[in-house]
């Protein structure tokens, strides 16, 4: 009996019996090039052993001063690749992979901290698991010599990929990897800077890859390291951050509007306590808290009708659907924003009633200091729900346009 095979079966049965590329990124690296090169080219038993031919090892010096290219040079399997000026080690990459000739591609720096041994288990993780990138881990608990302030910050890398894409990662910005050429075109583009791993995570992520972590241990580097924990630090988060609203917007900006929302609602919580208390005067204490509820209201609300409609650009130039849910599911039904006409009318409504009344009621002989609380609700509830009905407005204009071309395509079709 015929078996049907799905795309991702044939894909996997087809990878088997290929060929491994490994990239070496290298700049100034003559004190420890010539023992990395040496441990990858000894890897050749173990990837046979897991049906992969190679490896092919390619260098791509990135605009050393030193020896690093004159040590590589001496070694006739290996493929030198020489940048005249340095690039950059993202951009280093990059070049190896447009050379390598593998069906799997992989990476790992040149500086011996990490292990090319483990290279057959990651490439198992592929042939056998069906997986489309594979992470060696640095923090999945094999032996580890990282310094403590580069693992905490590895920590917190990881952390905020895990946040924003709705999946647990141990080490977003790990040197060593192996994954199927097929999938750069998903990957790419890709930064020149040493923040090319935490953004190839993240996209993989979005772009719904299949991808792994294995454990690898990890040693010091030989040499001084090229990395500033503060500069690249704040350069692989922003990058991060960045890659993700180019994503799914409304999960980086909703959280932080629902953020909002909540502080503006515990203090008129506690405001409409004290007021049905009896206090009508507000100390400085109170007059911050009022302004800060004002501010955090309308900002919630702005950053997240802003985040929501953000995502349907983002379908609209991706010609994608639209991503709905802050945690990785919708959590209404119908997506939240197409409800915003009536949260924002009924807030109008309410908004302008508590005016009317209070302005009434001040003609009535109410003192100021008794309507205060009530104006000020009122004047939030108004600005809250302009803003949901503008919102509503624009994102209804632009899901039309991202249905354009499929609902063209069925009028052309007729109905018969």
């Amino acid at each position: 009996m015929d078996v049907a095979v799905t795309d991702r079966e044939t894909t996997v049965r087809d990878v088997k019996h290929c060929k491994l590329s490994v990239i070496i990124p290298a700049y100034n690296e003559e004190n420890g090039i010539k023992a990395i090169v040496e441990r990858v080219l000894g890897i050749e038993d173990g990837l046979r052993r897991v049906a992969v031919d190679g490896p092919e090892v390619i260098v791509v010096d990135d605009g050393s001063r030193d020896r690093t290219a004159e040590l590589v040079s001496q070694y006739p399997t290996v493929k030198l690749i020489r940048h005249p000026t340095n690039y950059g080690y993202g951009a280093a990459l990059k070049t190896g992979f447009s050379h390598a000739t593998g069906e799997l591609l992989s990476f790992l720096d040149a500086d011996g901290t990490y292990p090319p041994e483990s290279f057959p288990e990651l490439c198992s993780e592929v042939l056998n698991n069906g997986a489309d990138l594979v992470i060696g881990s640095r923090m999945a608990g094999a032996r580890s010599e990282m310094p403590k302030v580069r693992r905490l910050g590895n920590k917190i890398f990881a952390t905020l990929v895990s946040a924003i894409s709705n999946q647990h990662v141990t080490d977003s910005a790990s040197g060593m990897r192996v994954f199927r050429r097929e999938i750069l075109p998903q990957l790419y583009p890709l930064p020149d800077g040493l923040n090319f791993t935490p953004v190839m995570s993240t996209r993989a992520l979005h772009e719904h890859i299949r991808m792994t972590e294995v454990p690898i241990a990890y040693s010091e580097r030989v040499g001084r390291s090229k990395l500033s924990v503060v500069r690249d630090g704040m350069r692989f988060m922003n990058s991060i951050v960045w890659t993700a609203l180019s994503y799914n917007p409304v999960r980086i900006l909703g959280a932080a509007g629902l953020i909002g929302i909540g502080v503006a609602g515990i203090i008129v919580v506690g405001l409409a306590l004290a007021r049905a208390s009896g206090v009508t005067q507000l100390g400085n204490l109170g007059v911050f808290a009022v302004g800060t509820a004002l501010v955090a209201a309308v900002t919630g609300v702005s950053l997240f009708s802003l985040g929501a409609m953000f995502n349907y650009l983002v379908s609209l130039f991706q010609k994608r659907p639209i991503r709905q849910g802050l945690f990785g599911r919708p959590l209404f039904k119908r997506p939240l924003d197409v409800h915003f006409w009536w949260m924002g009318g009924i807030s109008l409504l309410v908004g302008l009633a508590l005016g009317l009344i209070s302005f009434v009621l001040s003609f009535s002989g109410w003192d100021t200091s008794r309507l205060w609380f009530w104006l000020l609700m009122a004047a939030m509830l108004i600005l809250v729900g302009v803003q949901l009905v503008i919102s509503w407005i624009v994102m209804r204009v632009l899901e039309e346009l991202s249905q354009r071309e499929a609902q063209t395509g069925v009028d052309m079709a007729g109905k018969a």
